[in-house]
C-alpha cells in the first residue's frame, strides 16, 4: 500500500500527495484503543458467532500480532506507549455515559477490575505506561489524555485498536481538533467489517490522519547515523 495514494475519498481523490513524515521519537506515542479481552470472546449463539468469526480472525492473526511488534519496536525506539479501554468504575455502571447505556450493540457494561474490561494479554502494558480509562468513545474525552500527551511534549500520536468506525475514528477526530499529528495504523486496526474498516479510513485520511501501516510507522523514524 502506498500510504501517499490509498484510502481517498471523493473530498482527497484529486489532492496532492502528502509531504514525506518524519517522527522523533521523543515526541511520538503509540497509542493503542480497546482491544479487550471482551471483543476476543466468541458468541454464544451460532449464527451470531459466524456473523463475527471474520473480525474475530482478523483480530487474531493481523491486529493483535501486527500491535505486539509495534508495541515492542515502538518501547525499543523510545516511543512512548499508552493505551486507552473501556471501563466503568461502579459496577453497577451508573457512570458510563449515555453511548454506552443505550440497548444494542454499544451497550456496555464492562467495570474496571472484571477479566472481560482489561486489555488482552499480548498487549499487556509494562511498568509505568500509562493507561487511560474511558466510558465514552473518544479516548480524549472524559480522560486527562490530552493533558498528559501536552505534559509530555507529545506532537504526533499513532494509533491502533478497534473499533475503527467507532472508538478509533472518534479519538482520531478529537486529536486532530486539539492539533496533535495522527498517524492510524491499517493493519493494527478493525471494524466489525472490512467494508466498514475501509469506509472509514477513507473518511477520516488526509483531513483527521494519514492512514498507513505498521512497516511505514518505522520508516518514518530517522535511525542514527
Amino acid at each position: 500500500m502506498n500510504w501517499k495514494t490509498a484510502y481517498r475519498s471523493f473530498y482527497y481523490e484529486t489532492a496532492e500527495e502528502p509531504d514525506d513524515i518524519t517522527l522523533d521519537p521523543a515526541s511520538t506515542a503509540l497509542l493503542v484503543i480497546d482491544i479487550q479481552n471482551t471483543y476476543l470472546e466468541t458468541p454464544e449463539d451460532p449464527d451470531e458467532a459466524q456473523r463475527w468469526q471474520p473480525f474475530l480472525d482478523r483480530m487474531n492473526t493481523t491486529v493483535i500480532p501486527n500491535t505486539a511488534d509495534l508495541i515492542a519496536w515502538a518501547r525499543e525506539t523510545g516511543i512512548e506507549v499508552m493505551f486507552a479501554r473501556i471501563a466503568c468504575q461502579k459496577t453497577d455502571g451508573r457512570d458510563r455515559s449515555l453511548s454506552q447505556k443505550k440497548p444494542g450493540f454499544n451497550y456496555l457494561l464492562l467495570p474496571k477490575d472484571r477479566e472481560d474490561s482489561q486489555i488482552v494479554p499480548e498487549l499487556a502494558p509494562q511498568r509505568d505506561e500509562i493507561v487511560v480509562m474511558k466510558t465514552t468513545d473518544s479516548a480524549l474525552t472524559g480522560t486527562n489524555l490530552r493533558l498528559m500527551l501536552s505534559n509530555m511534549g507529545i506532537r504526533d500520536v499513532v494509533v491502533a485498536g478497534i473499533f475503527t468506525d467507532q472508538c478509533v475514528s472518534s479519538t482520531v477526530r478529537s486529536l486532530c481538533d486539539e492539533s496533535f499529528g495522527v498517524l492510524v495504523v491499517e493493519d493494527c486496526c478493525a471494524a466489525a467489517t472490512e467494508t466498514l474498516h475501509h469506509h472509514e479510513l477513507e473518511i477520516i485520511n488526509m483531513i483527521y490522519c494519514h492512514v498507513v501501516e505498521a512497516a511505514d510507522v518505522k520508516s518514518f523514524v530517522a535511525t542514527p547515523d
